[in-house]
């Protein structure tokens, strides 16, 4: 008797765990970013945030839809993937936003610095996705280049997946994509790191989630048995936060002067 009461009691709580497991994969992976928005937004600086990070991320999550459809797995990673895909548009919006703002200003000092009043302020240099320009790939003056770029990519991502989502081999590498890709990342923000030899603009706390959340979901990908590519590219995402982490130790336990790189177009691009 007293079994059964333990057995009525434990249905409930393990229910609740589930939910709760459940509700920490869909809005967990969104969270570490929540610190990063509010401080570009404070302080009208977008500088130390690497928007590959948005590229790397929204290139993941659209693969691993793509994923679902040819092999399903668990619907909290579904809608993961669809909260990241917002998350990473609005983190996008406001990065364009402030640059272009930005280097708008910086314009403005230069004549007033200058004492140019005969001379018109001149908007800088609008760069569009369909300049088709590579050296400023990603790295567009409006928003709505990016959003344009994430439809091409789906379009044509996703008719090849229609034409090829018979073929077992096709899925499993595009699973393998969508979570390899999702491992790397950290990896721009780490080379980022790495160029300026600073950490400075860039949230620790972000990593620090990152880093929880990496660990998290890791070990929800192996209890709940989900496809093994999800399982080691986790592990592997866990690690490059690691490494973020020793540069924010190395970089201000033992400051280095930045390196000093020759001026050319392709330097524009912020990674």
């Amino acid at each position: 008797m007293e079994t059964q009461g333990l057995e009525w009691l434990l249905v409930p709580v393990r229910r609740l765990a589930s939910w709760g497991a459940a509700g920490a994969m869909v809005f967990g992976g969104v969270v570490p970013y929540v610190p990063q928005y509010r401080d570009i937004r404070r302080s009208q600086n977008a500088e130390g945030f690497s928007t590959y990070v948005c590229l790397v991320l929204l290139v993941a999550n659209i693969l691993r839809i793509l994923f679902w459809f040819g092999r399903r797995f668990e619907s909290p990673l579904l809608w993961q993937s669809i909260i990241m895909i917002i998350t990473m548009l609005l983190m996008l919006k406001l990065c364009t936003e402030v640059r272009v703002s930005n280097e708008l200003n910086i314009k403005r000092r230069s004549f007033a610095a200058a004492d140019s009043k005969d001379e018109e302020i001149k908007a800088p240099p609008k760069r569009s996705y369909l300049d088709f320009d590579l050296n400023y790939f990603w790295h567009w003056s409006k928003f709505t280049d990016y959003v344009q770029c994430v439809l091409t990519f789906t379009g044509v991502t996703g008719y090849i997946t229609y034409l090829w989502l018979d073929s077992s081999l096709f899925v499993e590498t595009l699973g393998f994509l969508a979570v390899f890709t999702e491992a790397m990342l950290g990896v721009p923000q780490l080379y980022r790191n790495y160029h300026n030899r600073s950490t400075e603009g860039m949230s620790v706390k972000m990593v620090l989630m990152w880093t929880s959340g990496d660990t998290f979901k890791t070990v929800y990908f192996i209890l709940n048995q989900a496809p093994f590519q999800f399982s080691i590219c986790g592990l592997l995402q866990v690690f490059v936060d690691i490494a973020i982490l020793l540069q924010v130790y190395l970089y201000s336990s033992y400051p280095q002067k930045p390196v000093s790189h020759p001026a050319h177009p392709a330097s524009a691009k912020a990674l």
